[in-house]
């Protein structure tokens, strides 16, 4: 067990510098993009063939840099659990859960602050956080290998779904520029109610697992319902979004030049 928690611990040390190098190469292809003038290119004279008008909108907001800085919290808070530093681990959830709160705060109030690349941002990295905490307590035995198992399946199914929203409504011409373009605006995430209420419910067990070696609450009864009433949740949670799949995601149609 010593030799997976080291393994653990190593795994969400290069997770988190290869997530500092990923944006620090995003940020540079943004300021290449910024500083050089786009040339006129057969990409470009076909998409003025088609008369498209392609809605495009500021993703630089409060929301998505908090929703970015939890993304890139998650795996340091993963290896601060497998380092059993169990304290510090819930006061950096806590400073998690205060950025998802913010985030969702300000961009209902403030209509500058408001992204569509917002709806998959948050989501993402609500997944992001909550994959790291369970794998990590999972290695810990602090949390069942089932429900584990259970939440990674989700969340990679529904990121999995995310990429494909993200071909499907891309219009032609289908390229790797504008397919990683932030700024192109192609769907509006639209997460269902049992989604959200899963959510809430597996950062609360996911809590309570946590804090469950500082007050000598290990397998307690009512942390043991709490997996289960968890693992219910997500598996409606999951039905909910193939059930009602139509209804989980908005296109956002081009317009044509009159």
């Amino acid at each position: 067990m010593n030799i997976a928690k080291l393994f653990l611990a190593l795994f969400f040390r290069v997770i988190f510098v290869i997530s500092l190098i990923i944006i620090f190469l995003y940020i540079i292809f943004i300021l290449c993009l910024l500083g050089i003038r786009e040339k006129k290119s057969k990409v470009k004279e076909k998409v003025r063939e088609m008369e498209e008008i392609v809605e495009r909108e500021n993703i630089f907001t409060i929301p998505n840099l908090l929703c970015v800085t939890r993304s890139f919290l998650a795996p340091y808070i993963g290896y601060v659990i497998t380092q059993e530093h169990y304290q510090l681990a819930i006061g950096l959830l806590a400073f998690a859960g205060l950025t998802d709160l913010l985030d969702g705060i300000i961009a209902r109030n403030w209509a500058s602050q408001a992204s569509k690349l917002g709806t998959f941002l948050d989501p993402m990295a609500d997944k992001l956080l909550v994959g790291s905490l369970v794998i990590s307590l999972s290695c810990c035995n602090l949390f069942p290998t089932w429900l584990c198992g259970m939440i990674i399946f989700r969340d990679v199914f529904l990121i999995i779904a995310g990429f494909v929203i993200r071909y499907i409504s891309l219009p032609p011409p289908r390229t790797l520029s504008r397919y990683f373009d932030a700024t192109h605006v192609t769907a509006k995430l639209k997460p269902t109610l049992i989604s959200k209420l899963n959510t809430v419910v597996q950062l609360t067990t996911i809590t309570a697992s946590l804090a469950a070696p500082s007050y000598g609450l290990l397998a307690h009864s009512t942390l043991v319902c709490m997996w289960y009433f968890t693992g219910l949740t997500t598996a409606a949670a999951a039905t909910s979004y193939i059930v009602l799949s139509k209804d989980t995601f908005e296109l956002i149609r081009n317009r044509k030049v009159p």
